[in-house]
């Protein structure tokens, strides 16, 4: 309480009081109402001639001390606005402001740009009454993270002044956008290069892989920091090369817990575990990230119980942890273990939920995925694209597609690009062609794989015609065909026996858009011509197709031909060829030998099952598959298992049996089974 009243009692002292200031200032100053000018007087009289000085310098506010405070307030509220991502409260807060100053536009333009409203930044950028470098440094940032460096250059071109977040800002936008040529001309006119600009050029050329480049410029730097160190170190590692990494490590003359992490991370990678190991023993001091790195890298690496390990002995267990392990006990299909860490976890989030529902629906128990995602909902987390393409991908039935699909639409996904895609194949392999089509023309934003699942759809259901429609239409919109685009269009135009416009699709491939044939394609094409009947010219194109090209498929379409259409000589040598390529395979023998069958060829076709048996090959017995009441039930070929199948053979004997007697029994309709 004393100290406290001398502290007041000394400033009563140091303080002029009212009356000493205005006497103070009429002995020093006489003012000049007319023009606002004071003029320096000494206590004597001044001519008129003499120089005018101004009361007060051109860059000191003359507003009262209340308005400089709240124009203080409102600057400093758009900034916490701003960081908390309240972009329209910021915006609301700068449109009504009665005065701004230069704080006031520099603010506005770093919150625009921090929430990624780029357009926003230009618009105050363009009202500045006058801009500064601080603007100026900021849009540049802007436009080059978001690759417009034309606008970038523009902007800094325009500066009378420059700074070294200006230079390299720029020059680190040139080097992402792979202007190499460019960012070097403009590091080598920077009037004066600091560690951050020399770092900015060595990650440049790591991004770009020229990682020699980086290492040149590396060597050549002035001064190198322990964030230069780490740049070099990461940029081996992110191409490839960990023993100048790991080299380049042990020679650093100083170490943070960064350059431990990237080092840790690249050997764990590189599957270098006991290198990862030793460092991370030997690692001074450990932060979560730390941890995570090495629980997450070994998991990666499918060391489960080292990964256990750690993960137990972390003292701070953060999400991305737990997710990693579980995403490691899912690759693994230990469902059991991956549920353990769920369900132990303090709190989850959307990812962790997401990781465990694709992990089931992935080991094949949609159902217990379809209870988990109801589990997520019940939670109040909101699912996103990830968990709805989990969801719906894993839907074995019309009735659960539906479902998936409704809360699809109800969730406002429905124009979401990877999803309809997904809904469309698997609408398509459900047989409704009709929702597939209306989920497609429903679609604003097609990509090649929207395009390329309608066209696989037609053909699949055998409407070649309107196949070639679709890719029509997509050639139009711009959208460049790729190589499962063509497998779709040339199955479509085997189906319906398109044989010239297979051969045409199949030709510009290569000399119109660039793509190799892989074996598929030329499968695709001798099924055309041996449909056809055009066994000559298939043959001709098997011998032609690239060995690397060349497999089962091949193959298999040509001698499917010869089945249908009777040729026993290309069967010969076809079928030949085809059991040296694949000696365990059944698929060769069985065609081979319905071939032999066909023409009534008995004795080929009891040599034929020789070898199958002499090489120990097993036919997989066919089976199908029916669902009634969201229940699967599958029938396998020499099978007696199903609970119903007494009721169902008696069924078959009274209706079917009838029937199947009336077809006929040539050796055409014989199957190879065991």
């Amino acid at each position: 309480m004393i100290n406290m009243c001398v502290c007041q009692h000394r400033r009563r002292n140091y303080q002029p009081s009212f009356r000493f200031l205005r006497h103070f200032k009429a002995s020093i100053f006489s003012t000049d109402p007319e023009k606002g000018l004071v003029k320096a007087s000494n206590g004597a009289r001044t001519s008129s001639s003499e120089t005018e000085t101004p009361l007060m310098p051109k860059n000191v506010s003359l507003r009262p001390r209340s308005l400089d405070d709240a124009l203080h307030k409102r600057n400093r509220d758009i900034t916490i606005l701003g960081r908390h991502g309240k972009l329209k409260e910021a915006k609301k807060v700068f449109d009504e402001m009665p005065h701004r100053d230069d704080v006031s536009y520099n603010s506005m333009i770093t919150v625009c740009l921090k929430n990624k409203d780029l357009l926003g930044a230009e618009a105050v950028f363009m009202e500045m009454p006058q801009r500064n470098i601080v603007a100026e440094s900021a849009m540049i940032d802007g436009y080059t993270k978001v690759g417009l460096l034309d606008e970038a250059r523009r902007v800094f071109d325009s500066m009378t002044q420059r700074n070294a977040f200006s230079w390299t800002s720029l020059v680190s936008g040139y080097f992402s956008c792979g202007r190499i040529e460019e960012a070097l001309h403009l590091f080598d006119q920077m009037p004066g290069r600091n560690v951050v600009s020399w770092t900015i050029v060595v990650l440049g050329f790591a991004r770009n892989g020229l990682v020699d480049h980086a290492r040149k410029f590396f060597d050549l730097m002035p001064e190198k920091n322990v964030i230069a160190w780490t740049a070099m170190v990461k940029a081996y590692l992110d191409n490839g090369c960990f023993s100048e990494a790991y080299k380049l490590f042990l020679e650093m003359p100083e170490r943070n817990v960064r350059s431990w992490n990237i080092m840790i991370s690249g050997c764990l990678r590189a599957n270098r575990v006991s290198e990862a190991i030793g460092l991370f023993e030997s690692m001074p001091d450990k932060n979560h990230v730390s941890w995570t790195a090495m629980v997450s890298g070994l998991a990666q690496n499918k060391m489960i119980d080292i990964a256990r390990k750690y993960f137990d002995l972390m003292p701070y267990k953060d999400m991305a942890a737990w997710t990693a392990m579980i995403a490691a006990c899912v690759d693994e299909e230990l469902m059991e273990e991956a549920r353990e860490f769920f369900d132990l976890m303090p709190e989850k989030n959307v990812g962790c939920w997401n990781t465990i529902i694709d992990g089931y629906a992935r080991n094949g128990d949609v159902g217990e995925a379809l209870r988990l995602f109801v589990l997520m909902l019940r939670s109040c987390f909101r699912p996103n694209e990830t968990t709805m393409t989990s969801i719906v991908t894993s839907c074995d039935g019309m009735v659960e597609l539906m479902q998936a699909h409704a809360m699809v639409i109800r969730l406002g996904f429905e124009h979401n690009t990877w999803l309809t895609n997904a809904l469309i194949t698997l609408y398509s392999k459900s047989g409704d062609l009709c929702s597939a089509r209306f989920v497609f023309d429903l679609l604003n934003s097609k990509d090649v794989v929207s395009w390329t699942a309608m066209i696989v759809a037609y053909s699949n259901h055998g409407h070649g015609h309107h196949a070639l429609q679709v890719f029509a239409r997509m050639l139009i919109s711009g959208i460049k065909p790729d190589e499962v685009t063509f497998v779709g269009l040339l199955s479509a135009c085997s189906h319906v026996g398109l044989v010239n416009q297979g051969r045409r699709l199949f030709d510009s491939m290569k000399g119109t858009y660039n793509l190799n044939p892989k074996a598929v394609h030329y499968s695709c094409l001798v099924d055309i011509l041996g449909r056809a009947g055009l066994m000559d010219e298939a043959m001709d194109v098997v011998s032609t197709t690239p060995p690397s090209e060349r497999d089962e498929a091949v193959f298999v379409a040509l001698l499917g031909a010869c089945r249908v259409h009777g040729d026993v000589a290309i069967a010969n040598s076809i079928g030949e060829m085809l059991l040296e390529l694949e000696p365990s395979s059944s698929g060769g023998y069985v065609l081979l030998a319905n071939t032999y069958a066909a023409e009534g060829q008995w004795d080929e076709f009891a040599q034929v099952r020789k070898r199958m048996k002499e090489r120990k090959v097993k036919k997989i017995p066919g089976y199908s598959q029916i669902q009634i009441k969201g229940k699967n039930h599958v029938f396998v070929v020499g099978e007696r298992s199903h609970s119903q199948i007494e009721e169902i053979y008696r069924v078959l004997q009274q209706n079917l049996r009838p029937l199947m007697r009336e077809m006929d029994s040539t050796p055409e309709n014989l199957l190879l089974v065991d």
